[in-house]
């Protein structure tokens, strides 16, 4: 039985595995990304918190998915590449996810199930979803699209005291 996102492994955008307990004691932000979509400048957020809270035990996970209006149908190469010369993107990336349907990734059917949306629906609605993880591997809270990364701030701060 699943306990924590520890009991996960996914694979970084190279390919290579990376089993998400080598974030045991980190406060983790995962964020269903895309490259095209209105959303995007959320990159820009999502790196200064990364920068500003990283030394203290933060950590945010970038998963590229192509399923909301195909707004990420570049390669893995494409999407890194990207999000570094346009964003300065440092944060770990992962390799091209589902994050609803049948070939939804496990842990994202974990993590829609620990924490719902709107309405009790577990359904991701758009890219830029946002997860926050405390230290102990549990699924806190879900934040839609809309929330900027900077109004979720205090609450991170919060979870490192």
């Amino acid at each position: 039985m699943t306990t924590s996102i520890y009991d996960f492994s996914v694979k970084d955008i190279q390919g290579e595995a990376v089993s998400l307990s080598q974030f045991k004691g980190k406060v983790l932000l995962i964020v269903n990304t895309a490259s095209a979509c209105g959303f995007t400048p959320q990159y820009k957020s999502l790196q200064a918190l990364y920068e500003k809270y990283g030394p203290d035990n933060f950590v945010i996970l970038g998963f590229p998915c192509n399923q909301f209006g195909e707004q990420e149908s570049g390669s893995e190469d494409q999407i890194q590449s990207f999000c570094e010369l346009n964003f300065g993107v440092s944060f770990p990336l992962f390799e091209k996810i589902e994050v609803n349907g049948e070939g939804a990734h496990p842990l994202y059917q974990y993590m829609k199930s620990s924490a719902k949306g709107i309405l009790g629906s577990e359904g991701i609605k758009w890219n830029f979803t946002k997860f926050l993880i405390d230290a102990d591997g549990k699924v806190l809270e879900r934040y839609a699209s809309t929330t900027k990364p900077e109004s979720i701030e205090k609450r991170i701060i919060s979870l490192l005291e």
